[in-house]
């Protein structure tokens, strides 16, 4: 079976395509913007092209493909609105109309739980929440618009579609979450939002690619998993702030003390949301944004039963054990 991996390059979709590469069956490539080494070292070819561009989705996905993982996104809190809606609403629609028109019978998409966040806490819900109706920032928006246009493309026979949304991924090779909480940590540039009680999700990278692979396998005509959306976490939600101190801790940075309301911060945000836009200033972003203030202070947890139920989902590696895989990788923890 031959399976392209859009943004197979980056941190989750190296992990998917290292499990996809565990089946001897399954020959996978890479579609991207750039061309990575990592992946050549593992027999991985990459497709150069721009998901924004229907004829490099055409010229890609001429090449005979029978699945697709569609994890490429633009992530992030703050930016102009139209390059979060061309990569990731404009370039989903691409992917989803030319695979069905080249007959790509499987489309596993990576979504995120931003799209049933509110202003409230979510405290275990499960896939009955339904989607957002104010938008914090424009990838919430325009990746809840992306989700509902994939599960709405499935037909449960010939074009079938899922969505996975892993919540706060890490682990070795974090480019982004743990290296950014180290790095404010050591520059004092941290404060407790709320009263550090709220409860999250998290996911350690391998169990994220995992539930990418075996949605994928379950992913059958008139299967269970056709059209569905999935949260994704680890065994239990954690106390946001005391992991962060624990993480901390790991690189013997001082935890975190000192303290603000979410009221106070979101309203920091909301006021540097406005100076910034006026302004004109794209980079770099706001220290403190509305989104940022509520998921700082709020609690998100899910409940993962659905994943469990329908595909067989558990996170393979614990909490402790993926702690202890990340902090042994010496690129997250140099001076």
């Amino acid at each position: 079976m031959r399976i392209l991996v859009t943004g197979g390059g980056g941190f989750l979709g190296t992990h998917i395509i290292k499990e996809l590469l565990k089946n001897s069956s399954y020959i996978v490539t890479n579609f991207s913007r750039h061309s990575y080494s990592h992946l050549e070292d593992l027999g991985v070819p990459t497709i150069k092209g721009d998901i924004r561009k229907r004829e490099d989705v055409e010229k890609a996905l001429t090449q005979g493909f029978d699945a697709i993982f569609h994890v490429a996104a633009l992530a992030g809190v703050w930016g102009k609105y139209e390059d979060y809606y061309g990569i990731n609403y404009e370039g989903t629609k691409n992917l989803v109309e030319v695979a069905k028109s080249q007959g790509i019978q499987r489309f596993v998409y990576t979504s995120t739980p931003s799209v049933v966040f509110n202003k409230d806490d979510l405290l275990g819900v499960g896939e009955e929440q339904p989607y957002a109706t104010e938008f914090l920032n424009a990838y919430s928006e325009t990746k809840t618009m992306a989700e509902k246009l994939v599960l709405a493309a499935n037909d449960n026979q010939n074009f079938l579609t899922c969505a996975i949304r892993p919540h706060l991924i890490w682990g070795p090779g974090d480019p982004h979450l743990f290296p950014r909480v180290i790095q404010k940590g050591k520059e004092g540039k941290l404060k407790v939002v709320g009263d550090g009680e709220n409860l999250v999700d998290i996911v350690f990278v391998e169990n994220a690619a995992l539930a990418h692979v075996q949605a994928f396998e379950h992913l059958k005509p008139h299967s269970r998993v056709c059209g569905q959306a999935y949260f994704i976490g680890q065994e239990r939600p954690v106390k946001l702030w005391g992991f962060i101190n624990q993480i901390l801790g790991f690189v013997k940075v001082d935890p975190v003390m000192n303290s603000i309301d979410v009221t106070t911060a979101y309203r920091i945000g909301w006021l540097l949301e406005k100076v910034f836009k006026v302004l004109g200033i794209q980079k770099p972003e706001p220290p403190m944004t509305r989104f940022v203030a509520l998921n700082l202070g709020k609690s998100h947890y899910f409940s993962h039963e659905k994943a469990k139920r329908d595909f067989g989902y558990y996170p393979k590696v614990s909490i402790e054990e993926g702690l202890k895989k990340t902090f042994s990788y010496r690129d997250l923890i140099k001076d």
